[in-house]
């Protein structure tokens, strides 16, 4: 029965991986270290309640403890980062400027939020989940998910117009 277990939840990390990971790095404001320890500690809850949710929604679970968790971690002022002397080699890829430094102005843009309305313009808006599951994810009122969803948005429109230069 352990080994079982073991091996769906395997499958689902697997296969859920790099969404979640997203959503994570999302939450936090692009920051990917952050968003690896926060995926991480998520992981480790789901396993411990795999049992009870396999057959539900586990994805469902991993987000509202990631939404969570980032809203937890967002109120730390230290997160026990250690500077080092040397840093590691950057991998060289193809020449994708244009989108990563589209991906680098909204991640910025998305950590100037507070974090609850961070995490309700990505559930709503990124994870495409309705007013109800917000609320449910965040653990508030449906009008205060909104609410944080709104002003957050209108926040990111204010902040991106400001970098957006006209042409011509």
């Amino acid at each position: 029965m352990e080994q079982a277990r073991a091996g769906e939840y395997d499958a689902f990390v697997a296969a859920r991986w790099s969404v979640l990971f997203h959503l994570a790095r999302l939450l936090t404001g692009g920051d990917r270290h952050r968003a690896e320890d926060l995926l991480q500690e998520s992981l480790v809850k789901l396993w411990f309640v795999w049992p009870k949710v396999v057959d539900e929604a586990p994805e469902a679970y991993v987000r509202k403890v990631l939404a969570r968790a980032a809203a937890r971690s967002a109120r730390r002022r230290w997160w026990g980062e250690r500077p080092v002397e040397e840093l590691p080699e950057v991998a060289a890829a193809g020449d994708v400027s244009a989108t990563v430094a589209e991906r680098s102005r909204l991640e910025a843009a998305l950590a100037q939020l507070t974090p609850r309305q961070r995490a309700a313009v990505v559930l709503r808006y990124y994870q495409d989940l309705s007013d109800r599951q917000v609320a449910e994810t965040l653990g508030c009122p449906i009008g205060t998910a909104r609410s944080h969803a709104a002003r957050g948005v209108a926040r990111l429109r204010r902040l991106l117009a400001d970098v957006i230069e006209p042409v011509g």
